[in-house]
């Protein structure tokens, strides 16, 4: 399921639980993203439109806010150091930058050759970023949008409850026209989702129209 912005009235799609989504927002537009059900986590890549060779950076980003965590006033930056998308508002309080995507290959290693044939994130991505021309080598570590991945003491990565709950938002401004691919994550093997992914729903406010909404506040 896609949808794309348009210069007119807000455009609201809401993604079914384990689809793919994708949407060209433009500068100065608003992506807000609803956990409509609570805890479900919401994989995330972002590209310059108009270049998708510039495309998000995890390494850039965290070493330029100096922390793992997304939550507002985080700058999602390329690996050119240029910001595709800011948060602006966040009422769920910190994203993951470091779990990754889901695959047919880590859910195997992970839990055993009986998940191989479940879908994945990687397969959202693929299928959603075919549409625009990019392939497997188009895909880089991705955003978690309200995915607890806390790291333990011993420096081990923890995929646990979420943090996250019925009605909370993250919404991100674009820095320039990007192109955002969403893979709303059909895993079922650790608690990302709480064991049964549920729909999502993205709101892309025009440029106008989230200037005032952000005037407002």
């Amino acid at each position: 399921m896609s949808a794309h912005a348009t210069t007119g009235p807000a455009t609201v799609t809401e993604v079914p639980a384990r689809a793919p989504w994708s949407a060209v927002i433009p500068a100065g537009a608003v992506l807000t993203i609803t956990d409509l059900h609570g805890n479900q986590a919401v994989d995330f890549l972002v590209y310059d439109a108009h270049d998708t060779s510039v495309r998000y950076s995890a390494p850039d980003t965290i070493q330029a806010q100096g922390g793992i965590f997304l939550t507002t006033g985080s700058v999602l930056l390329s690996g050119e150091h240029t910001p595709l998308m800011t948060v602006v508002a966040d009422t769920c309080g910190r994203h993951d930058t470091i779990g990754g995507a889901c695959s047919k290959e880590s859910n195997t290693l992970r839990y055993g050759h009986h998940t191989w044939s479940q879908h994945a994130c990687v397969d959202n991505f693929l299928a959603e970023g075919a549409r625009w021309g990019l392939g497997k080598r188009d895909l880089v570590s991705n955003v978690n949008w309200y995915m607890n991945v806390p790291v333990e003491e011993d420096g081990t990565l923890g995929i646990v409850d979420g943090i996250s709950a019925p009605g909370l938002q993250v919404a991100l401004r674009a820095e320039t026209d990007v192109l955002v691919l969403v893979s709303n994550c059909p895993q079922i093997n650790n608690p990302c989702n709480g064991f049964d992914p549920t729909p999502v729903r993205m709101t892309v406010q025009p440029a106008a129209v989230a200037a005032v909404a952000e005037e407002g506040r």
